[in-house]
């Protein structure tokens, strides 16, 4: 290994100019998914999916999602998901870690690990009106198919482990929770909610029903964390001037934010969003910081301290595959509009008209690429400008924001080599076939 690493080092092309560019490419890829989706998605997602291991019963999982669940049920309850949470590839990962954790079938478990990403709303409603209107709805009824098909095929491919895996799980026992049922759903409610808004993306449109709750999102984020907050004092025994504290510390850096950084700074910080700059994220990470500290400190309830165990072990096991992912898609691939190792300009050409070969080498780029949520649009509209044919398109849709390279290093540490393996190949090989076929359509 010693070796190894010091002929790399050896032969290391610094002073190239595009190798040069890629490391720059990468760093600012990682710096850019860092500032955009780790506070805001991932970490959301994690304390989900804690919630998930701790507060979801395995009745529930195994009713709904397990081997032995109702088929239409399951498929439907999974392939639906992604009309909830407007989540890119990495956030629906500690998600589907939890319900995997919990005993979910591997076909519903993997309609929902597709859907996540795939079935966003508000991404369909922007594909087709920025692509037209055709490749929205093939979005759209593509995404779904295929979340129910690659579940299927999931399950048949490995029915006989699913079984095995059924006989060895510990029985359950039908217990009745401690906190009654719609005390756990009004919980979840708010940490949805604050995951969904805190995320909503800006519409391409300055008026309407997406655009007003852009403009409001922070405020309803705001209200979904204050009915958190209630919800932990209230029935979590978390003691109320700890909650009074973290929620005096955030309304005081939104002060900080609001009136000294923005008439200081102005948009000299980056991303200034309805008179809140981009610093508008430090009360979320404030109050984010403020939680774990009283979740894992101190005089707690047991679940609250088990739900930050929880979580915590998700974040420790997902976010280091995750940077390394990013680093090596951000060197190979470049941001979006941007180059890494591998010129634009070859994946241009390699899409172009409507053959076997660009269908297939479009859903191959774009099971690689990390796409941030809606971000696969207006790179597919340069794309298609360059004279990408519509059927690559379709396939690129299909494939790029369910899958990426972090992604795919994160699943297979969840369900090994092969069937990480048997995943992604369903999902080029769908979006090949599919684009290929709307491509001739069209």
């Amino acid at each position: 290994m010693g070796l190894v690493v010091f002929a790399i080092m050896f032969a290391l092309p610094l002073g190239w100019a595009r190798f040069d560019r890629s490391i720059f490419e990468a760093l600012a890829l990682t710096k850019w998914y860092a500032q955009e989706h780790v506070l805001l998605c991932l970490i959301p997602a994690f304390f989900i999916a804690g919630a998930i291991a701790v507060f979801v019963s395995q009745n529930a999982v195994m009713k709904y999602l397990g081997p032995t669940a109702s088929k239409p049920l399951a498929y439907g309850v999974a392939s639906v998901s992604g009309t909830i949470l407007a989540v890119c590839s990495c956030t629906v990962l500690p998600l589907f870690a939890g319900i995997w954790k919990m005993g979910a079938g591997l076909g519903p478990a993997t309609a929902f690990l597709y859907s996540g990403p795939a079935i966003n709303v508000l991404a369909i409603v922007l594909t087709a009106a920025v692509l037209g209107p055709s490749l929205g709805i093939a979005r759209a009824v593509g995404a779904i198919g295929f979340s129910i098909v690659i579940g299927l095929v999931m399950h048949l491919i490995y029915r006989k482990e699913e079984a095995e895996r059924q006989a060895q799980a510990p029985a359950v026992v039908n217990e009745e929770s401690g906190r009654p049922l719609w005390q756990t759903g009004v919980y979840f409610a708010a940490m949805v909610g604050i995951l969904v808004f805190a995320n909503w993306g800006k519409p391409v449109e300055e008026a309407g029903l997406w655009h007003v709750i852009w403009s409001s999102k922070w405020l309803i984020t705001s209200l979904f964390g204050l009915a958190l907050a209630v919800i932990l004092v209230a029935w979590f025994g978390i003691r109320w001037w700890k909650m009074a504290f973290v929620l005096g510390a955030t309304v005081l850096s939104w002060i900080v934010c609001r009136f000294w950084l923005l008439p200081t700074y102005g948009t000299v910080l980056p991303g200034a969003d309805h008179g809140l700059p981009y610093a508008a994220m430090i009360p979320f990470a404030v109050a984010t910081i403020g939680l774990s500290i009283v979740l894992s400190v101190g005089q707690r309830d047991n679940d609250a301290e088990e739900w930050f165990n929880q979580s915590w072990g998700f974040a420790r096991q997902i976010t280091p595959l995750l940077f390394f992912g990013v680093l090596v898609a951000g060197f190979l691939l470049g941001r979006p509009g941007e180059e890494g190792l591998i010129p634009s300009r070859w994946i241009a050409s390699l899409v172009g008209g409507n053959s076997f070969q660009s269908n297939l080498f479009a859903s191959v780029v774009g099971a690689f690429m990390y796409f941030a949520t809606l971000t696969e649009v207006p790179i597919l509209q340069g794309l298609i400008g360059s004279g990408m044919g519509q059927g690559p398109a379709l396939a690129l849709l299909l494939a790029g924001p369910s899958l990426s390279l972090p992604n795919m290093l994160v699943i297979r540490s969840i369900l090994g080599t092969q069937k990480t393996i048997v995943f992604v190949s369903l999902v080029v090989v769908l979006s090949t076939l599919v684009g290929w076929a709307y491509g001739m359509m069209v």
